[in-house]
């Protein structure tokens, strides 16, 4: 059964993500205490070309590796290789661009910090490949170990180079060290002796290529909206905004996100089992919905009470905004079992084609939207194109393995039922519960605990019970 050895490698996974989201906003803490918004506004620009050029040039070595029923040296050595490739391409594409980049943002300061940041992504470009045997093993715990060490060391170094009186410098040490120590660390635990091949090179080749144009689409997907505002608004409205569709997907990228990665391995398992890999898929996809559908419905019920704790009364139009943008997201995160079950079977193609799919929805409906109806036409835009990745996911699904989709949604007609039960319940209790003179922090914790009981209970009066992955 790979059930228990996946929830492990989950909790690994995420825990991993969350303790380094915890680091990383204590140390954003501490930095903002000393430094001004100039310093993280020029860190933040250079930041943009580091991000764009390492996620077009992102290869997914570790996917591709753990899709492989045996792995040889000579496979470790051709990832070796080509991320090797990668780091040294996308270093000589940044530096070739840091001064012409320091030109257009009349700034010359950008050139050396552009250089010094392209480190971090150049670091991750030769990560030991022996880690992908624990990822395989669903042993996540290695890489939390790394990760964890690296951003308490990262957070340490640019503490004391803050104390130095480093300034902005103190954000790319914290950006670099959190890349080069988890490297560093990853050839402790999985030692490899770095070798060059290409011996492997044509098992990697398709795989990567579909994998980087799907990054490429992806990349375009999750700014669009943002490009297209950030011309005609104003940097308030823009951030009112931003601030909303940031919070409104936190929660499924620090949980679900993570919690894929071992349950890809866990599909590249018994990829040669159809029987098995269905009904792995179904569970796979039950759960995730059973976790983003609650989140999702939760922050939407509750976006004021979220903003106004958290952000405060100026952040008033962002809860209005988080309302409506934060239940798509819930039919959004269907697409990631789907994501890992493309990457486990050699068929990254699917991953464009549904992204390509769903940029041109957005191009067309948020652009229309936005000129007929403002913001308000850009959210229904987005909810819109959620729909279509949903109805997207179920017809890949039943492509790629065969599930029809009427069975995909018999697997999440509980999960959508007790999520309805805890909406309507939520709204009434907030009727009610509104009218009294109760601190904003103490009724968003009842309505959390109420909305929860009555989502797990609704759950439980169906019939819904947790089942084996495998």
């Amino acid at each position: 059964m790979l059930t228990a050895k996946t929830i492990l490698g989950a909790g690994w996974s995420v825990s991993s993500r969350l303790a380094s989201r915890a680091i990383d906003f204590a140390t954003l803490l501490i930095l903002a205490r000393t430094l001004g918004p100039t310093d993280f506004g020029l860190t933040a620009i250079a930041m943009t070309l580091i991000a764009i050029t390492d996620t077009v040039l992102e290869i997914p070595l570790a996917q591709a590796l753990t899709r492989l029923r045996q792995i040889s040296k000579l496979h470790l050595d051709t990832a070796f290789t080509l991320g090797a490739m990668r780091a040294c391409l996308l270093g000589g594409f940044i530096l070739a661009a840091a001064w012409p980049f320091s030109i257009i943002y009349s700034d010359e300061r950008l050139a050396a910090l552009v250089a010094v940041l392209a480190m971090g992504p150049m670091a991750r470009g030769v990560y030991s490949p022996a880690m992908v045997n624990f990822y395989k093993q669903l042993d996540f715990k290695k890489y939390f170990l790394a990760d964890f060490s690296g951003k308490i060391l990262a957070a340490s170094l640019a503490i004391a180079v803050l104390y130095l009186g480093g300034g902005y410098w103190a954000i790319a040490v914290s950006s670099v060290a959190s890349s080069v120590i988890p490297t560093m660390f990853s050839y402790v635990l999985a030692p490899y002796r770095p070798a060059f091949s290409l011996a492997k090179l044509p098992e990697f080749s398709k795989f990567i290529g579909w994998f980087t144009s799907a990054q490429i689409v992806a990349a375009i997907n999750w700014q669009l909206d943002r490009v297209v505002l950030g011309r005609y608004v104003s940097k308030a409205e823009l951030g009112q905004y931003t601030m909303a569709s940031d919070l409104a997907v936190l929660p499924t990228q620090s949980l679900i996100g993570p919690a894929m990665q071992p349950v890809m391995a866990a599909f590249s398992k018994i990829n040669d089992n159809l029987d098995r890999l269905k009904g792995a898929y179904l569970k796979a996809s039950h759960y995730t919905m059973l976790l983003a559908m609650p989140i999702c419905a939760g922050i939407s019920s509750t976006s004021d009470m979220i903003v106004d704790l958290i952000l405060g009364s100026k952040w008033d139009n962002a809860a209005f905004y988080l309302r409506w943008i934060a239940f798509p997201i819930a039919l959004t995160a269907y697409f990631q079992p789907l994501y890992s079950l493309a990457l486990a079977i050699n068929r990254p193609n699917v991953i464009f084609q549904v992204n390509f799919a769903d940029l041109s929805v957005r191009i067309l409906l948020i652009s229309l939207g936005f000129y007929f109806f403002s913001f308000e036409g850009v959210i229904v835009a987005r909810g819109i194109a959620a729909l279509v990745i949903f109805a997207l996911t179920l017809a890949s699904a039943e492509s790629l393995i065969g599930i029809s989709v009427l069975s995909q949604l018999r697997n999440l007609s509980k999960v959508f039922l007790a999520c309805f039960a805890m909406t309507l319940s939520v709204t009434a209790l907030r009727y009610n519960l509104d009218q009294f003179d109760v601190h904003v922090a103490i009724r968003l914790a009842l309505t959390a605990a109420f909305g929860g009981g009555v989502y797990f209970g609704t759950l439980f009066v169906l019939g819904s019970r947790f089942r084996a992955l495998g």
